[in-house]
């Protein structure tokens, strides 16, 4: 922990944040050596730089800081690794940030995954007033945390038993009920699709259905989904080096659902929560299920193997069918789904699919609204011949490599019924490449989005 809700410790120093605009003018206002030291050091406010001020004794005075705006999610990033050891308050010149922000930013900000190496230095501490907001700020960071350590953690210690007892242990935290259907009782469950793919891995890597139960009967349900591949290897048709290099994040929709689920917890929403999380390793071995293989899923649908690699959506499918079941008011799948999403949006994008045009409008301005963007793409039902069988209902694989996001979609779409909203979200998980706040490696997309559209949709408590 990092940012410290309590009062600033002695000889705790002040951080004044401006921006471009601010700084020109705030600047007469200093005395004459502060601005010289500011000038002389290229400070200009410019988004996550910063300058350090010294005293007349040689010690440090203050931190100025350039910021986006007052209010920018990731504004103070950029500081807690980069500057001195110690400790640190929010100071009175210059921009008055919001509160939620900075803790926010600051927490994610000292943000490393240090389970296999320990960190060299420990990063600068924040002092801010405990309120509402930073309150709420700290429990949306620590579920992002917890969301970017699952998908950081390789196969080896993040199996479909790792991710399931990560699971259970949020799961206590909060008071819900907690189960998992393992192995061939997947067969006995009518959760065929989940078996096929999960069975060809070591017996303590055994195929999972992990579920989650919160909340009140009498709140309206709400079905969250991730899928849960805790290493693609392709399957029988196998990926080559090169794309299965990060498969260990195949299950980065899985700890992104997990994610959500905590903040709607902790947050104590007023709905039902289900949280659903299909866990397999797709692995290759004699039993492995194999190209032209034809399975029965939960929802009665018999789906053609066109490809092993492409085992996300057959898993999703019978979960899919499940949380269907119980009539929810609103299901959300989160999945590692496509690379053509990828191809399509980047790694910073991920991709929305829903039903109703104006709730994807709402979601993407809300993203960007709140700098966790997500970006409408269409379920384009001229394209589902696509993905029909000469032998079964349907078939896991498109026709050709056009549209192989929406193709994907709309297989999803099969298994989730008319009378259910839902909301499908084909996401990377992951950043190729550092910035403040977001170093590369595991990552939570989309969650602050999703949250504040649940709270405007069920309100709170």
């Amino acid at each position: 922990m990092t940012v410290h809700l309590a009062k600033p410790q002695r000889g705790s120093v002040p951080i004044h944040a401006v921006d471009r605009a601010q700084f020109a003018a705030l600047t007469q206002t200093l005395d004459p050596a502060a601005r010289r030291w500011l000038q002389a050091t290229g400070f200009t406010g410019a988004p996550d730089t910063h300058a350090l001020l010294p005293a007349a004794d040689g010690s440090l005075q203050a931190v100025w800081a350039g910021v986006r705006s007052a209010n920018h999610p990731w504004a103070l990033a950029s500081l807690p690794k980069a500057l001195p050891p110690g400790h640190y308050h929010l100071g009175e010149l210059g921009l008055a940030l919001d509160l939620g922000a900075a803790a926010f930013s600051w927490e994610l900000g000292g943000y490393t995954f240090d389970t296999y190496k320990p960190v060299r230095r420990e990063p600068a501490q924040l002092s801010l007033p405990s309120t509402p907001a930073t309150q709420r700020a700290l429990i949306l960071a620590g579920a992002s945390a917890t969301t970017r350590d699952l998908v950081n953690t390789p196969a080896e210690h993040m199996g479909p038993a790792h991710l399931a007892e990560a699971v259970r242990l949020v799961a206590k935290q909060h008071g819900a009920k907690f189960k998992q259907v393992v192995g061939d009782k997947l067969l006995a469950g009518n959760f065929p699709a989940i078996h096929a793919v999960g069975r060809a891995a070591a017996e303590d890597r055994a195929p999972r259905l992990i579920e989650l139960n919160w909340g009140s009967d009498k709140h309206p349900r709400l079905c969250i989904v991730g899928k849960g591949v805790c290493f693609d290897s392709g399957g029988l048709d196998i990926k080559p080096a090169d794309a299965m290099r990060l498969m260990k994040k195949d299950m980065g929709g899985a700890a992104n659902a997990l994610g959500l689920a905590q903040m709607v917890m902790a947050l104590k929403l007023p709905v039902r929560l289900q949280l659903l999380i299909p866990a397999v390793e797709n692995a290759i071995s004699g039993n492995a299920f194999r190209p032209g293989d034809v399975f029965k899923t939960r929802a009665g649908l018999h789906i053609e193997i066109g490809n092993t690699d492409a085992e996300g959506r057959v898993i999703l499918c019978d979960a899919l069918a499940y949380g269907a079941e119980s009539q929810p008011a609103l299901m959300i799948d989160m999945a590692t789904l496509t690379g053509a999403a990828r191809v399509a949006l980047g790694p910073q994008l991920p991709a929305l699919f829903t039903r109703r045009m104006e709730l994807a409008r709402e979601l993407v301005d809300l993203g960007l609204q709140l700098h966790d963007p997500l970006w409408h793409m269409p379920l384009w039902h001229d394209y589902h011949g696509g993905i029909e069988s000469d032998i079964a209902d349907i078939v896991n694989t498109g026709k050709g490599p056009m549209a192989g996001a929406v193709t994907a979609a709309l297989f999803l779409d099969d298994f989730v019924p008319a009378s259910v909203e839902w909301l499908h979200i084909d996401l990377f998980a992951w950043n190729s490449e550092s910035r403040p706040g977001r170093p590369a490696g595991g990552e939570a997309q989309t969650l602050r989005t999703l949250l504040a559209h649940l709270e405007g949709r069920f309100g709170v408590v």
